[in-house]
């Protein structure tokens, strides 16, 4: 196993995890999620989350709500630690999250300061802590990736993509790509590495299929 230096052992991790919810925004185990803090709920979030164990759990709120922040969550997040951080001229924060493994929701905690916080349940993805190794079908993936980065005419550096090793990615190309909500909720909850690889073929399959560049035959 390689540990990351500032890792917590998985004995120090909270009873009390901070929430973040936010649509969209998919956080997977050594995966690096950038953060544009501005409300002042979430501001006093990353100044107890550093006085702290510089951890916040990122999880997705379930659809159909005003205020993402106050919505119902889904059941499944992952815990990240605040590798860098800024503060700007106009009172924001700029940090950038390493995450650390997921967890689950053993139920809402008191909200604190106006923000959320859930017992975390972290037994289950304990395995989370340790890199994982895959059977990967790149040229099948990077084949995938190319045409759906192509059809919605995103740059990438496909030169450093290809250097990365397979669980990175992965889990990079999973953060990354403009899926639906649901569609990263299912990422996220893939039991295993190879579980989220045959996710996220399906996941790009299906957008190819919804584009119009594949026919349905019967």
């Amino acid at each position: 196993m390689t540990q990351h230096p500032f890792d917590l052992a998985f004995e120090e991790l909270p009873s009390a995890l901070p929430v973040f919810p936010l649509p969209g925004a998919l956080l997977l185990p050594r995966g690096h999620l950038p953060l544009n803090i501005f409300e002042p709920r979430y501001l006093c979030m990353i100044q107890d989350a550093l006085a702290g164990s510089r951890l916040i759990g990122m999880i997705q709120p379930r659809e159909g709500a005003d205020d993402p922040g106050g919505a119902p969550i889904y059941g499944v997040g992952c815990a990240g630690q605040i590798a860098a951080f800024n503060e700007t001229d106009d009172g924001r924060y700029l940090i950038t999250l390493r995450g650390l493994l997921r967890f689950s929701v053993a139920r809402e905690l008191k909200t604190c300061k106006g923000y959320r916080q859930v017992e975390p349940g972290f037994e289950t993805y304990r395995g989370d802590l340790e890199e994982e190794t895959v059977e990967l079908d790149r040229e099948r993936l990077l084949t995938a990736l190319r045409a759906f980065f192509a059809e919605r005419e995103l740059s990438v550096d496909w030169k450093a993509v290809a250097r990365l090793d397979g669980e990175t990615l992965v889990n990079t190309m999973a953060m990354l790509c403009p899926f639906e909500p649901p569609e990263k909720q299912a990422l996220l909850e893939a039991k295993t590495l190879a579980a989220r690889a045959e996710t996220l073929f399906a996941v790009l399959e299906m957008s190819k299929v919804e584009s119009g560049e594949d026919l349905v035959r019967h």
